[in-house]
């Protein structure tokens, strides 16, 4: 991914205002991203324990999304496997975000859901440059360049469901 600036950033979301995009929480430490491991910008709101942020490159463009989950907790025995990176991790590693879709849908409520990473990690857990603290990744076949292609065509599989 190429590297993003805080304008880049606030211009690129899709499924809120430009007042709600104006708002929000970007991160401080832009300049310091490993911008090219990540297939996408992840970040979770300091301000809102429940909402987390993701921007991508599709088609071209700039595509944000605006998430959010719940604050239920999982007991440590609880696994559940990331449908981006597909990374197992017990407890709350693993969370469902839903995204307002875009348009008149999204005005009047409509929503879809992924689970994710809850740290939003998966292109790091995917390379190996990030390690579990508890948790694993399946030994695959594939290569790392066939699971990031993997990985980036289930985010993109979930940003058509917002249209």
């Amino acid at each position: 991914m190429r590297s993003l600036t805080e304008q880049d950033i606030r211009n690129s979301f899709v499924n809120c205002s430009k007042g709600e995009a104006k708002r929000l929480s970007i991160p401080r430490d832009l300049g310091e991203r490993p911008w090219d491991d990540l297939d996408f910008l992840g970040w979770r709101d300091p301000g809102a324990p429940d909402r987390s942020y993701l921007v991508t490159e599709r088609a071209g463009d700039l595509v944000g999304v605006t998430l959010r989950f719940p604050s239920s907790q999982r007991g440590f025995l609880h696994r559940s496997m990331c449908s981006l990176c597909l990374t197992t991790h017990p407890g709350n590693g693993v969370s469902l975000m839903t995204a307002r879709k875009t348009g008149a849908a999204g005005r009047e409520g409509n929503s879809v859901g992924i689970y994710m990473c809850a740290d939003l990690a998966c292109s790091l857990y995917v390379r190996g440059k990030k390690a579990l603290e508890s948790g694993s990744r399946f030994e695959e076949s594939l290569t790392v360049e066939q699971q990031i292609a993997r990985t980036v065509s289930n985010l993109s599989a979930f940003l058509e469901k917002l249209d």
